[in-house]
């Protein structure tokens, strides 16, 4: 048999990616998206928390929040998974049953938070302290200043990375299947790992890599599109006057 009669027996069964391809559509899909937008909504706002902490003028404040970064980030993604979902389990379980999607959720929310966290950190202290002066001597408040003023331009700084992010959640949803799944609550991979091991071929992984493609990229393109915008900038004018018109705004 030659190589590409190997190949393609492996990789191009399309029978086999058709008996599939329901399956992936209503269940596989939709469970990973689900995983992936409810992780993106609470780590954001975990993230956010983070942020926040981690710009504290108070030590314990600060701290806290760098020792939850740097755990969550020096943990492999697949271990903080398991420690949570298998080890909160017994907690849970009276609550929601079996069920590993909470715990899946909350466990890619946590890891998400630290790296996002660090993320608006960062895109929040590039903004030059003159933006806060300025709106200080306009008549804001610290408070309504880093919210109306900071804040905003840090974040839309930093969306690339955000985009990036969120990319990485949508791969990471595939780690939940280590939890145990039931036959309803599969995500693609798990879909395209079942029907691979049934049928003796890698077809179905590969039309799960073509869903997980059919997200991310789009979503590449649109980390692309948000990075040329911001390298573009914007006229230093117009920043003048949608500061002043938030000022008026706030009086």
């Amino acid at each position: 048999m030659d190589i590409w009669s190997t190949l393609s027996d492996t990789f191009l069964d399309w029978e086999s990616m058709k008996a599939v391809l329901p399956e992936m559509l209503k269940v596989g899909l939709v469970n990973t998206l689900i995983l992936a937008a409810a992780s993106v909504v609470l780590g954001t706002l975990l993230g956010m928390i983070v942020a926040v902490l981690a710009l504290s003028s108070k030590r314990w404040l600060r701290w806290p929040a760098k020792i939850y970064t740097d755990i969550f980030r020096g943990l492999p993604a697949i271990l903080t998974i398991l420690l949570i979902g298998q080890g909160l389990s017994p907690i849970t379980r009276h609550w929601w049953g079996p069920n590993p999607y909470p715990l899946g959720i909350l466990a890619l929310s946590l890891i998400a938070a630290a790296y996002i966290g660090e993320i608006f950190r960062s895109g929040i202290q590039s903004v030059e302290k003159g933006q806060l002066e300025a709106a200080r001597a306009l008549g804001f408040s610290y408070t309504s200043g880093m919210r109306l003023v900071v804040i905003p331009q840090g974040v839309r700084r930093v969306l690339p990375a955000l985009v990036n992010q969120f990319i990485a959640l949508v791969k990471e949803s595939s780690l939940v299947y280590f939890l145990g799944l039931l036959a309803s609550q599969r995500e693609l991979f798990r879909i395209g790992q079942d029907a691979a091991a049934t049928n003796g071929n890698l077809s179905p992984l590969l039309l799960a890599g073509i869903f997980y493609l059919l997200i991310t990229v789009p979503l590449t393109h649109l980390v692309n599109h948000f990075d040329k915008r911001l390298r573009e900038g914007r006229p230093v004018e117009s920043e003048d006057v949608e500061l002043e018109e938030l000022a008026h705004a706030n009086r």
